[in-house]
């Protein structure tokens, strides 16, 4: 018996078993976690495009290595270095984006409590979300165009740098004055800070995106730009068709009547405020659409 099991240990000697430990696991765990966000965000911008064109030209130079064609090899190897530097700077605002995304994950915020009071502050209560939906539906009717950004964790100083400081509080009164045709402050979009009005007439970055539809203008492109690049929330109030649109995290809300803004604005109230329901809605339908492709 000896013998045989002696034949056995030396007959699968070659045979390896790894013993993993926690530490692997946890490796594991890591590096997946990592390349399945890495191949997310690749199919979810313009990157996913170069990287079937990085695809192409790996399988030509594997050809080129396989029939021994040392010429192209040779230019593939001095190319690495421009390729990687012209990566870097065709898509930095993809990788910025991507960055800023990674900044706004809440890993740490159960082991340590940080920035809690920034984000208390920077929710809506009840009294703003009820002026701001009663300044889009009177702006609505009346067809006045408006963009009005309500600023969350991500600081936008820039923007506000921007504008006109105003610093006061969220009322209709004031908001649909500021919007009013061929007054000053007319031009460019509000920003909201810590449910107060901090500047207005501030100059928003256009998105770049090329899959928007033909009939949304320079608000709507305005409102999605600040959207892909901050975590604020945006409502949109167009002025040929009157139409209310949220722009929030790169998604366009569109159609929307009280109830559906409402909605919209409960995602970034505190759960200790839940708005509620103040007067009725003057629309049938409720909610809106939501704008996937855009």
């Amino acid at each position: 018996m000896d013998r045989v099991w002696s034949w056995l240990r030396a007959y699968f000697d070659w045979f390896y078993v790894p013993k993993p430990t926690w530490s692997d696991v946890l490796d594991i765990i890591i590096i997946a976690y990592v390349l399945y966000h890495i191949l997310l965000w690749f199919k979810t911008s313009r990157a996913w495009t170069l990287l079937k064109g990085i695809l192409v030209v790996l399988i030509f130079v594997g050809l080129a290595a396989l029939f021994h064609m040392n010429t192209v090899l040779w230019l593939a190897k001095k190319l690495v270095n421009v390729i990687v530097l012209a990566f870097i700077i065709l898509f930095q605002p993809e990788l910025r984006h991507a960055l800023d995304e990674l900044g706004r994950k809440k890993i740490l915020k159960n082991i340590i409590n940080i920035e809690s009071d920034r984000e208390l502050g920077a929710r809506l209560s009840e009294k703003s979300v009820y002026e701001l939906v009663k300044t889009a539906t009177q702006l609505s009717m009346a067809k006045t165009g408006a963009l009005i950004v309500i600023e969350q964790m991500t600081p936008l100083g820039e923007i506000e740098s921007t504008g006109i400081q105003v610093d006061a509080t969220i009322s209709h009164q004031l908001l649909v004055n500021v919007f009013e045709k061929n007054t000053p402050l007319h031009d460019g979009a509000i920003l909201i800070r810590k449910n107060r009005v901090v500047a207005a007439t501030c100059y928003l970055p256009l998105t770049e995106r090329s899959d928007i539809t033909k009939d949304l203008g320079t608000r709507h492109r305005a409102g999605l730009g600040i959207s892909e690049v901050s975590d604020s929330m945006t409502i949109i109030v167009s002025e040929e068709t009157g139409g209310v649109t949220v722009a929030y995290m790169g998604t366009l809300y569109r159609d929307l009547d009280e109830d559906g803004l409402r909605k919209q604005l409960q995602k970034i109230s505190g759960p200790e405020e839940e708005p509620k329901k103040i007067g009725k809605s003057k629309k049938s339908r409720k909610g809106g659409r939501k704008h996937e492709n855009v």
